[in-house]
């Protein structure tokens, strides 16, 4: 029983630093943003945000009606 504990604690640990690892990659190592300009990726954001804007504006306006 002993040994699956320890499978269990060496596993969470594991998770835990690879977490870490993830946190403390740059913006272009990250996977979402592979092969993407700095330009690239403004421009890819600020169109998610216009999208948004407007989803919320239309839920605003038939919350009004």
């Amino acid at each position: 029983m002993t040994r699956g504990n320890q499978r269990e604690l060496a596993r969470l640990k594991n998770q835990k630093k690879m977490q870490e690892i993830q946190k403390k990659k740059g913006a272009n190592d990250k996977d979402s943003n592979k092969g993407l300009s700095l330009e690239q990726r403004k421009q890819r954001d600020a169109e998610l945000m216009r999208q948004k804007q407007m989803k919320a504006l239309q839920k605003e306006g038939a919350a009004a009606s």
